[in-house]
């Protein structure tokens, strides 16, 4: 079960933010051509990993496409993306689970395993 910790939304719908929690945000998905990943671990194209500039190694963070609504929880191991207003890199299972390919505007939640 996991409970919302943290949530902010993201819109592609205009380049100025709509509101204070909203503003322009990318996901991408990895190159395969990854092979270590900033924690240290193997670069897994088929496991749900993401990297994220900021988040803690092991933060579990909901992400949705906002073109279709689909939702997959992913377990940042990695740094980046380093592009401008991208927000994370998936792996392509990831990617897949939320139907795109290519950049697709998302949300993000960080999500916390209840105790």
């Amino acid at each position: 079960m996991f409970k919302w910790v943290m949530c902010t939304a993201f819109s592609l719908a205009t380049s100025a933010p709509a509101s204070a929690g909203e503003k322009l945000a990318l996901a991408a998905i990895y190159s395969e051509n990854a092979v270590k990943t900033a924690s240290g671990e193997t670069f897994s194209p088929g496991k749900l990993t993401a990297a994220h500039r900021t988040f803690p190694f092991g933060t579990m963070v909901r992400v949705t496409n906002l073109h279709n609504g689909r939702e997959v929880v992913v377990r940042i191991n990695d740094r980046g993306p380093f592009t401008k207003g991208r927000i994370i890199d998936l792996t392509p299972a990831a990617a897949a689970q939320l139907h795109f390919s290519g950049l697709a505007p998302v949300a993000l939640a960080v999500v916390e395993r209840e105790h």
